[in-house]
């Protein structure tokens, strides 16, 4: 059985389904609430992590 590849964001994508600017995005890799891949030198998020990232918000704000 094989599992499927996980979704991979570009930093834009990220910036765009949060709706903040690449300032933020790289701000919330670095401290590390949001997982990444580096390939080639370019950042990619998997969509789980945008997805559990903003579940973790959503806890937060509970």
């Amino acid at each position: 059985m094989t599992t499927a590849a996980p979704e991979l964001l570009t930093v834009p994508e990220v910036m765009a389904r949060l709706k903040v600017g690449r300032s933020k995005i790289y701000d919330l890799i670095r401290t590390h609430p949001l997982a990444f891949l580096k390939i080639d030198g370019a950042r990619h998020i998997p969509a789980v992590a945008v997805r559990d990232f903003i579940q973790s918000q959503l806890a937060e704000a509970a």
